[in-house]
């Protein structure tokens, strides 16, 4: 049974089609820098990685370029081969706490909770829309990130606001990436042996989250309501003084729209060096001596140092800390920035083991306190389990 998984990011649209049950991967891309100049993508297929340039000004036109590429490849002699197609969703709100099949409530459900997430719920509206078009045979599901991160205690989920705001808006902690960071998580585990765990999982990326999972449960996160909170990300602010926001509009007289676009998609990386929103344009301005783009690096490496030693005081310690997602698989110089300011705890990196890319391996030292691994992430094989699952009742 073939099932296509997919994933919509901030920025970059990835997807694996599948032969289920075997697991076994038939073709898999990656779109990236989706509204970025120099856009591109690129595709593995038996072995072979084809990269191609090509203008992608939104998600739509990135969805419609890889059903061309499904059926140039011949990776399918008829689309309705596909009987199934996941849809990673960034916010469920308290709608939703596991993968359901999708229907028009649902879809209503998922705009409705579009203000909570604006750059990735619209996006997976129109993933879901262009696959129903393309795929009207085929099961749709939604896997939604949230639903891992529903294990939070409230002390750890709740605000110090008014109670009415949670128990009339659902103003609350929902968290993000939950499909990613239990997958690396669980992996984790395998390689332990064991699930009496204390582990810390970054999972960043042009969006950016870490988790504190106990025994292979979220005890805590860093995104919020929505998914500008916590870390400096590409395009969004992370964790601000709130007060800002009033004072800004008073000051250069703009709606909450105009404030809610700036600090969503003008902000983190963008903003910070006046240059780009892809970490790799960053480290190239960093080469080059650009002071914005070294400074929004110290910023950006100081909150996920941050974060991380806040998990380890929470969680009364940590047995590993696993880098994944974009900047976490790929990012050489990054890992090492964070985890040489991590010493403090014990963590010794190794040099030589960090200069992997995309692949799974510890780069911590034999005699560190706590080991270090690079983890790829591999969200779009929960999609397709779950989807599978749900096919079968």
């Amino acid at each position: 049974m073939k099932i296509l998984s997919v994933n919509a990011g901030s920025s970059s649209l990835k997807f694996q089609l599948y032969e289920m049950p075997e697991e076994k991967v038939l073709i898999s891309g990656n779109f990236e820098r989706i509204g970025i100049e120099g856009s591109f993508y690129t595709l593995k297929i038996n072995g072979e990685k084809i990269k191609k340039e090509l203008k992608l000004n939104n998600h739509e036109e990135a969805f419609k370029t890889l059903v061309e590429e499904l059926k140039e490849n011949k990776v399918v002699k008829d689309l309705d081969e596909i009987k199934g197609i996941g849809h990673r969703i960034v916010q469920g709100g308290d709608y939703f706490d596991k993968t359901v099949v999708i229907d028009e409530d649902v879809i209503n459900k998922i705009d409705e909770l579009s203000s909570l997430a604006p750059l990735h719920n619209p996006a997976a509206i129109i993933g879901i829309k262009a696959a129903k078009e393309v795929f009207p045979n085929a099961l749709e599901t939604a896997v939604f990130d949230t639903a891992f991160h529903q294990t939070m205690p409230e002390e750890n989920y709740m605000y110090a606001l008014p109670r009415a705001w949670y128990t009339d808006y659902k103003v609350r902690r929902y968290g993000a990436h939950g499909t990613s960071h239990k997958y690396v998580a669980n992996r984790m585990n395998e390689i332990l042996g064991r699930n009496n765990t204390k582990l810390i999982t970054c999972h960043i990326g042009n969006g950016a989250s870490i988790s504190a999972v106990v025994n292979g449960k979220c005890l805590n996160t860093s995104m919020g309501l929505t998914p500008n909170a916590g870390l400096v990300m590409g395009t969004r602010c992370g964790d601000i003084d709130a007060s800002i926001i009033p004072y800004i509009m008073e000051k250069a007289n703009l709606t909450p729209k105009q404030v809610d676009t700036i600090i969503n998609k003008e902000s983190g990386f963008l903003g910070l060096s006046m240059r780009s929103s892809d970490a790799r344009d960053i480290r190239e301005g960093i080469n080059q001596g650009d002071h914005n783009c070294i400074l929004a690096q110290r910023i950006y490496v100081k909150r996920v140092v941050d974060y991380i030693a806040k998990y380890y005081v929470e969680m009364g310690g940590c047995d590993a800390i696993i880098f994944t997602a974009g900047v976490g698989e790929n990012s050489v110089d990054t890992r090492k920035e964070i985890l040489n300011e991590l010493e403090v705890l014990g963590v010794k990196l190794d040099s030589e083991a960090n200069k992997i890319a995309g692949q799974e391996k510890m780069i911590s030292t034999e005699d560190s306190k706590i080991m270090c691994y690079v983890i790829p992430t591999n969200e779009e094989l929960m999609i397709a389990r779950d989807t599978l699952a749900l096919i079968n009742e």
